[in-house]
């Protein structure tokens, strides 16, 4: 699975629409100014809507990368795809969905 890096100016959203902050602890690979992101970076949401059935808030607040890339390292930590898998979740760490990356740079490609 290939697919350009993500860094820490794309922009993902969760499946109900709240908008992703990356965080990372990257502070040698750059892609056209920004920052790759990796696997143990923070991804928080913000914004997201989504309230249960029963009129409960749960709005997505993170999310964890399942599958990232296989071949790319940076600072010992695998890098984040554009083709990456996710899992969107609440602060009870219920599952919400997959985010959506909307935009991401288009440069650097890994495996």
């Amino acid at each position: 699975m290939s697919g350009y890096l993500i860094d820490a100016n794309s922009t993902l959203m969760c499946p109900h629409s709240g908008q992703f902050s990356i965080v990372t602890s990257n502070t040698k690979v750059k892609i056209d100014g920004q920052f790759a992101a990796t696997q143990q970076d923070t991804f928080t949401i913000s914004g997201c809507p989504f309230t249960l059935p029963n009129g409960t808030p749960s709005p997505c607040v993170l999310a964890k990368w399942l599958v990232v890339a296989t071949r790319v390292k940076i600072g010992g930590n695998f890098a984040v795809l554009k083709t990456s898998t996710a899992l969107c979740q609440a602060g009870t760490q219920a599952p919400q969905g997959p985010p959506n990356i909307v935009v991401t740079q288009l440069k650097v490609k890994g495996q």
